[in-house]
């Protein structure tokens, strides 16, 4: 992957006085310099399929992302634009100005939370990193909604299903073991974003979408550090549909992605009654931070 130039290190303030690299610097190139090597095949399609293609990364932050992006893929062309959305506005009069001062000409700016934003009718690359819970269902979404070709999110900090894990401690057909995976609070946490990504994928395949899940970098750099990344092969996939809709009986939880999209859990037969296990002692501690 090719160096980003001195000149954009400066402007997102990644170079020391002296014109190098601190380590905190180094960790956020090496995430975003691996996920535009990801990510590569995907803005290369785009751009031989669609000349004048729109590219936007939802909930961008100080748009390390989109700079970084900009330069190795659309600095150089013709065509395509590159539409960041942020909801803080110092972030948004940030961008812009450096973007202005690096003559990023097709780098455009939009202040408003991922979900509220005005997204062009046709969107053919969508990236979202490290948009906090729900936000990165906003951002899936928008992908689907607008006909995404790619999709590419990590997400961060998933706790809303984590929540309705314990709200409503479901218990599926059966022996009512599976509800022993998220009994405790530390595991309901972990279960919930585990499922949580389990969903968020099965959900770009049942809208068609050919779905790689993968490491973006080493743990040494993210805790936050699954890629899910979306490719559209069909107008959509009945089968993973079926799975999805089973998912949501079988484990009880809504999540806003589907909620929004308007899948709902298939319709159970009530298993005979059984009686919940009853929690482990000292299940009920205080919660972790995002339970």
């Amino acid at each position: 992957m090719p160096d980003q130039s001195p000149a954009l290190l400066r402007e997102l303030h990644l170079l020391t006085r002296e014109g190098n690299l601190n380590a905190d610097a180094l960790r956020k190139l090496k995430q975003v310099n691996h996920l535009m090597g990801l990510l590569r095949p995907a803005v290369e399609d785009v751009q031989a399929r669609h000349p004048d293609s729109v590219m936007v990364d939802a909930g961008s932050g100080n748009a390390y992302l989109g700079f970084v992006l900009y330069e190795l893929f659309l600095k150089d062309a013709d065509k395509g634009t590159l539409l960041s959305i942020e909801g803080r506005p110092e972030l948004t009069e940030r961008a812009k100005g450096r973007a202005e001062r690096l003559g990023f000409k097709r780098m455009q700016f939009q202040t408003a939370h991922i979900d509220q934003g005005q997204y062009p009718e046709r969107i053919h690359l969508l990236m979202a990193l490290h948009a906090c819970d729900t936000a990165t269902d906003d951002a899936l979404v928008a992908a689907i909604r607008h006909g995404a070709d790619h999709v590419a999110v990590v997400p961060c900090c998933q706790a809303e299903v984590a929540a309705q894990l314990k709200e409503k401690r479901p218990v599926v057909a059966g022996s009512g073991a599976m509800s022993q995976l998220y009994a405790h609070p530390w595991h309901r946490r972990e279960f919930g974003s585990h499922l949580t990504n389990v969903i968020r994928a099965l959900t770009l395949e049942a809208f068609g979408y050919q779905v790689t899940v993968t490491e973006l970098t080493g743990w040494e750099h993210s805790l936050k550090n699954e890629l899910i990344l979306g490719r559209k092969v069909h107008r959509e996939n009945r089968r993973a549909r079926v799975q999805l809709e089973r998912l949501l009986a079988e484990t009880g939880v809504a999540p806003k992605l589907t909620r929004e999209l308007g899948v709902k859990p298939a319709v159970q037969s009530v298993p005979d009654a059984e009686t919940e296990p009853a929690a482990p002692e000292g299940s009920e501690a205080p919660e972790p931070a995002g339970a």
